[in-house]
């Protein structure tokens, strides 16, 4: 087997004189002693791991390590986006829903309202012909029959309608206030859609109107 001194030995491993020596020591290693000199036996099978040679393996262990992290990551990455999309898809969708649900509440509403508007054009229309017939009718019995007819236009009305009578009855006005409103309301009653007129009462809607401009 080949001999070399020990600087040659640690040049040949690529490491220091102190680690041959150690090695020696440890018997990993063998040494003859030829005329003072210590040589060192080289076995081709023997491997010493220098400090380069640990470093170069603990790099490409961490680029091993931190090319499956980055797989890793990458994989997560990709499932989370897909769950993202997947929740913009739902959230897409539920809006959508609603907005039809919307419109067609909408849609109703609008029906039931138009039916309300045609019953209440029904009896007022029949109230009219009753009044534009010559039959003498006592007043306090043409009363009672307005005040049954409004009974029947409150049930249809979503909102309540009130004679401006029972109206300026209950507010705190003075009476020439009361008698300026009145007057107001007379002069305006046929043109404007706020104001119903039956017979000679004067009925208003506080919860669909305003009548601020009036009172």
């Amino acid at each position: 087997m080949p001999k070399m001194n020990v600087s040659d030995a640690a040049e040949h491993f690529g490491v220091s004189k102190e680690a041959i020596h150690n090695r020696i020591r440890r018997g990993s290693l063998q040494s003859v002693v030829q005329e003072g000199v210590k040589f060192v036996i080289i076995d081709n099978k023997a491997n010493i791991s220098s400090p380069r040679t640990n470093k170069t393996q603990t790099d490409k262990t961490a680029a091993v390590l931190d090319n499956k992290y980055y797989k890793f990551i990458e994989a997560q990455n990709i499932t989370l986006q897909a769950k993202i999309d997947m929740l913009e898809d739902e959230t897409k969708m539920l809006r959508d829903q609603k907005e039809k649900m919307l419109i067609q509440e909408r849609i109703k509403i609008e029906e039931i309202y138009l039916q309300k508007d045609e019953q209440l054009k029904n009896i007022l229309n029949s109230l009219s012909s009753k009044f534009m017939l010559n039959t003498p009718i006592e007043e306090s019995k043409l009363d009672e029959h307005v005040e049954a007819e409004i009974e029947i236009i409150k049930n249809i009305q979503e909102n309540e309608l009130i004679s401006l009578k029972r109206y300026l009855k209950k507010s705190s006005l003075q009476k020439s206030e009361k008698q300026k409103i009145k007057e107001r309301v007379k002069k305006i009653a046929k043109k404007d859609y706020r104001i119903v007129v039956i017979g000679k009462k004067y009925y208003i809607n506080l919860g669909k109107y305003d009548y601020s401009d009036l009172f």
